[in-house]
């Protein structure tokens, strides 16, 4: 009798067949799941993963962008892109709709943002698309009120999250029982690290936006952050900008999300860039983060990602 082969899959496989199990678990929980997508690296990998998982049929459920109308335009551009030429279908729950109608208040001023304002704007969309899970791409590893969620969330009827009531997710069985108007967000990249998501990205040949890589762009600092000098950025007196050879770590709004001086052009620069760091990408990048010590928990709650 031949002895079987052991078969040892690679920590990347590993990763991935977890996020694969995590899509098919949830198109045989939920009648009408979503997928956050904003063109940031985490959002491109979870999509190109939801793919693979529902392959050769196509993905069973749309995209859908909460757009600030503060975004890079190099993002914009290849959101549009990517959904023209894959043929998914995006939906666009617009921040500038809930400000025209009154149901929130836009801040003014330099260090203003709509960043906060997303969430209104995510809550309007899951409600009028009548979503009953909706896929994030939010890791662990990025932050401390991030490292605290299950993959399967629960949200009550206002979206909120309650992180003491969270379910047990024993042997990877996922819990999706929900009442009318509730939903449950899920996180495919958990166990992710910003490192595996770039040799990932490096492994599989993934396209990105340019802004990922280095690229002079004007910059102006503000808090020890390199903001881009962009028409949706009110500087004060004082500030000027220079041009800097740099790249983005993470995507967001413009007015808040900053950029890290780097020569990495490519991914397998970028990869070395991101093993060398101790700093996650919100920690380093995101000005949003540090407005007090439980920031991103607050947002959570309210029913942010």
């Amino acid at each position: 009798m031949t002895p079987r082969t052991a078969v040892t899959l690679s920590h990347l496989d590993a990763l991935e067949a977890e996020s694969v199990h995590i899509f098919r678990e949830v198109a045989a929980q939920f009648e009408r799941p979503g997928m956050l997508f904003s063109g940031g690296k985490d959002s491109v990998v979870m999509f190109h993963i939801a793919r693979k998982a529902f392959w050769p049929a196509p993905m069973p459920f749309p995209l859908m962008h909460v757009d600030t109308g503060h975004n890079f335009d190099e993002v914009i551009e290849y959101r549009d892109r990517v959904v023209a030429e894959t043929g998914v279908r995006l939906v666009v729950s617009h921040v500038q709709d809930d400000i025209d109608a009154g149901r929130v208040v836009e801040d003014t001023g330099p260090g203003a943002s709509r960043n906060r304002l997303q969430t209104t704007a995510l809550l309007r969309g899951i409600q009028e698309n009548r979503f009953d899970a909706v896929f994030g791409g939010a890791r662990r590893d990025e932050e401390k009120a991030r490292a605290k969620e299950r993959v399967f969330s629960f949200r009550d009827s206002f979206g909120a999250w309650d992180p003491r009531a969270q379910r047990p997710e024993l042997w990877k069985l996922y819990n999706g029982r929900h009442r009318k108007g509730e939903h449950i967000r899920v996180f495919p990249l958990s166990n992710w690290t910003e490192l595996d998501i770039w040799q990932y990205i490096e492994r599989e040949d993934i396209a990105l936006p340019p802004i990922y890589y280095a690229h002079r762009r004007e910059v102006i600092e503000r808090d020890g952050m390199l903001l881009a000098k962009t028409r949706y950025l009110e500087t004060l007196p004082h500030e000027e900008a220079r041009t800097e050879l740099v790249r983005f770590r993470t995507v967001g709004d413009a007015t808040c999300t900053g950029c890290v001086e780097s020569d990495a052009a490519d991914n397998a620069a970028v990869v070395a860039e991101v093993a060398a760091t101790r700093v996650t990408e919100r920690g380093a990048t995101r000005a949003d983060d540090r407005i007090s010590e439980a920031g991103m928990e607050d947002r959570k709650k309210e029913g942010y990602f």
